[in-house]
C-alpha cells in the first residue's frame, strides 16, 4: 500500500515536472514561433505591411533590389485620427506615402509600387485590400509579406485566411525585417519585446477564435 502511494506520488511529480517543462519551453520559444521566415525564390509582389515602417521599408527595398519580386504593394492606412488636424488646416502626410517615397529613394521604381485603397486600420484590412487587388489581377500566385519579425506569424495566418477562396491558389511567403531590434532568443529581457510577444499571442488567439471565420465576408469601406 505504501509502495503504491509512493509510486502515485512519483508519477504525479513526474507528470507535473514534464508539464511545467513543456509550458516553460513553449513560453521561452514563443519569440521564435512568431518569427516566420519563408522567402520564396521569386514573388509576384512584395506586400509592405504598415507599422514600424522604417525597418520594414528597408527590408522590402533590399528584397526588391535583389530581384526577389516584380513589384510592391502598399495599402493606404486609415487617416481618421488625422482628419481633425486636416480640418484645421494642418498638412498631414500619410505614413504609407512616406513608406512609398522611402522605397523609391532606396531604388524601387515608383511605377512598380501599387498604392492600394483600403483605409486600413489593421492587418486584416490590408489582407482584404490585397485580396481585392489580386482578384482583378489574374496570374498573381505568390506574395511576399514584409513586416517586423514578431508580426510575421500573425500576418501569415491572416493573409492565408483572406486569400484562401481565390480561384487561383496564392502562396504567401514571409520576410521578417533584419533591421528590427526584436530578439526572439531573449525576448523576455526587454520591455518592448515582452509587449510585442504578449500582444501578438493575444491577437492571434482572437483572430483564430473570433475573426477568421468572417474575414472573407467583410468588405473594405
Amino acid at each position: 500500500m505504501l509502495q503504491d502511494c509512493m509510486k502515485n506520488r512519483i508519477y504525479f511529480f513526474g507528470f507535473f515536472l514534464l508539464t511545467t517543462l513543456l509550458y516553460v519551453g513553449g513560453f521561452i520559444r514563443a519569440g521564435f514561433w512568431l518569427v516566420k521566415d519563408d522567402v520564396p525564390v521569386h514573388a509576384d509582389a512584395i506586400v509592405l505591411l504598415m507599422g514600424s515602417f522604417p525597418e520594414r521599408v528597408m527590408e522590402a527595398a533590399d528584397l526588391y533590389n535583389e530581384g526577389r519580386a516584380d513589384g510592391m504593394l502598399i495599402v493606404n492606412e486609415s487617416m481618421v485620427p488625422y482628419r481633425h488636424l486636416e480640418s484645421r488646416g494642418a498638412k498631414v502626410i500619410r505614413t504609407t506615402q512616406q513608406a512609398h517615397d522611402a522605397a523609391v529613394s532606396l531604388g524601387v521604381p515608383a511605377e512598380n509600387i501599387a498604392m492600394l485603397p483600403g483605409d486600413a486600420r489593421s492587418t486584416i484590412d490590408e489582407a482584404q485590400a490585397a485580396r481585392d487587388y489580386i482578384g482583378d489581377k489574374p496570374g498573381i500566385d505568390t506574395l511576399l509579406l514584409v513586416s517586423s519579425p514578431y508580426h510575421m506569424r500573425r500576418s501569415s495566418i491572416i493573409f492565408n485566411a483572406a486569400l484562401r477562396d481565390l480561384p487561383l491558389a496564392v502562396y504567401v511567403g514571409c520576410s521578417p525585417s533584419s533591421y528590427s531590434g526584436f530578439n526572439p532568443d531573449k525576448w523576455w529581457r526587454r520591455r518592448e519585446d515582452i509587449q510585442s510577444v504578449l500582444s501578438e499571442c493575444m491577437k492571434i488567439t482572437s483572430f483564430v477564435l473570433f475573426e477568421r471565420r468572417g474575414i472573407n465576408n467583410r468588405t473594405n469601406e
